[in-house]
């Protein structure tokens, strides 16, 4: 695995009227940041960059993610091709596979093996760009795709620049392998630690890339640190709570309880995961509350603006090569400032 030891700083592009996310992703240009990602929830991921690639000429932009298993391999394809043209090479392809009940029920598509699956789909994807890019015969053939028709009039033709990269999200040890054997790098889950990073998520990712040949190619690892920061006493205090409770909410996910456990924290996701099914009102802030300062500055980044660059690059500046602050609350942009200069300063 070739990484790139000096961490550079990304920023979140949140969908909204096309002129306030062009002004967005030139701020963020202005401001320093290396890249710009958006996220699938209540909007699409990728018409946002659309915006975001004519407003700005160094920004890397991508999306963190875009559910992989709503779509076709083939939509895929065109939709990150097009966007790679638009930016003129400033584009990845970040996908993530959701959970079955989403997949099923609100995309009404098929789920099955997700890793196996994903694994099958960035191949997919990426067949079909070669057969774009180099105008060879489209034929690939798996377990759970297939595409054999490319006539010249459907394909969109060659790039200029290189293909996009694609980076996975993931958590579970069978995806971080998949990341490791088809993928350009891997999307982590804020709800990890140093620790797991280092003794779970990489070896894990290193075992795919050994297996498929991969070891020597350059692997970005693209972090979401939880960090709690403010300008005043009373902005961090507002700050550690909100992170306190959405590293409850995390925790009391069955499937998140791999990284408690080696910590030795399983009870307590045991009592977050029976508060988080109780009808008490209050919950949410009682779930809160059961995080206690360790547990908290095990996953979370917390200290004064001037303070967090340190502890992030202390805790992970060997781990990832680009990140993004995680902050569940409101904020200024200006409390990153610091932060900023100090990874501007370190890259220079």
């Amino acid at each position: 695995m070739t990484m790139d030891r000096n961490m550079r700083a990304d920023g979140k592009l949140a969908a909204g009227p096309l002129r306030q996310m062009a002004e967005t992703a030139r701020e963020h240009e202005s401001r320093g940041y290396a890249g710009l990602w958006t996220s699938e929830s209540q909007h699409d991921p990728f018409l946002p960059l659309v915006a975001a690639a004519q407003a700005t000429r160094r920004l890397e932009l991508g999306t963190a993610i875009a559910v992989a298993f709503a779509r076709s391999p083939m939509t895929l394809a065109y939709t990150a091709w097009d966007l790679q043209r638009y930016t003129e090479g400033r584009f990845t392809l970040g996908l993530g596979s959701q959970v079955k009940a989403h997949i099923e029920r609100r995309f009404s598509m098929p789920w099955s093996r997700p890793a196996a699956r994903m694994r099958e789909m960035v191949s997919a994807v990426r067949a079909i760009w070669d057969s774009w890019q180099d105008g060879s015969k489209l034929s690939f053939e798996g377990d759970f795709y297939r595409h054999t028709l490319m006539t010249p009039f459907f394909s969109p033709g060659p790039l200029r620049t290189p293909a996009p990269k694609i980076v996975i999200a993931a958590v579970g040890e069978a995806m971080c392998r998949v990341a490791g054997e088809v993928c350009d790098g891997i999307l982590l889950h804020g709800f990890t630690t140093e620790r797991y990073i280092r003794e779970v998520t990489l070896p894990t990712v290193r075992e795919g890339q050994e297996k498929a040949g991969r070891s020597d190619l350059p692997f970005e690892v693209v972090g979401l640190p939880l960090t709690a920061t403010g300008t005043t006493e009373e902005s961090l205090a507002a700050a550690v709570s909100a992170v306190r409770q959405q590293i409850a909410f995390y925790a009391s996910t069955p499937a998140y309880r791999g990284v408690l456990e080696l910590h030795g924290w399983g009870e307590l996701g045991d009592e977050l995961h029976a508060l988080s099914r109780g009808d008490d009102p209050e919950k949410w802030t009682k779930m809160g509350d059961a995080v206690d300062d360790e547990v908290l500055n095990t996953f979370a980044v917390v200290g004064a603006p001037d303070e967090i660059a340190l502890v992030l690059s202390e805790r992970f500046g060997d781990l990832v090569t680009r990140f993004q602050f995680y902050a569940p609350y409101e904020h200024d942009l200006d409390v990153w400032t610091p932060a900023l200069e100090h990874f501007a300063q370190a890259s220079a």
